[in-house]
């Protein structure tokens, strides 16, 4: 979610200021929660900055950039392999024991895709509509072909 603008929140200073009103009530007038008011005056007491906080950052990557060029060159060297092959695979070369779901995202990270194989063949289409025939069960050709 994004951060509010630093109007609004100014806006929210100015009107606390103001006017004497509940800190309640001035999350309800602009449809926020009660909790960033609360923030919001309590930021603006201790620093009298409004400015919205910088971002954590995130949880760390669980592979490093020489891990992940690892992955890239088992994928190269073997294109058809699965996730869980993978993870062995990285787990044996360089020690780093990742799930399925984290090497699916690692993969997706590189910009590679799953290549699909197709265990039977596709059924050839069909050219012509059919209807059910509701009072008999059976099916009928609403456009029969002329031979």
């Amino acid at each position: 979610m994004k951060a509010y603008s630093l109007d609004f929140r100014k806006k929210i200073v100015e009107v606390y200021a103001t006017e004497n009103i509940s800190q309640r009530k001035l999350a309800r007038r602009f449809h926020v929660a009660l909790s960033f008011i609360e923030k919001l005056l309590k930021q603006w007491r201790e620093t009298g900055n409004l400015a919205p906080k910088p971002h954590g950052g995130g949880n760390p990557p669980k592979l490093n950039a020489e891990q992940r060029a690892l992955v890239q060159s088992l994928i190269d060297a073997k294109n058809d392999i699965t996730l869980d092959e993978l993870c062995q695979e990285v787990q044996q070369q360089a020690r780093v024991v990742v799930s399925r779901s984290t090497m699916g995202r690692v993969v997706k990270k590189l910009n590679l895709t799953r290549k699909k194989k197709h265990s039977m063949p596709l059924k050839p289409k069909r050219h012509g509509c059919n209807r059910l025939d509701v009072t008999t069960g059976t099916s009928s050709e609403i456009f029969p072909q002329k031979i």
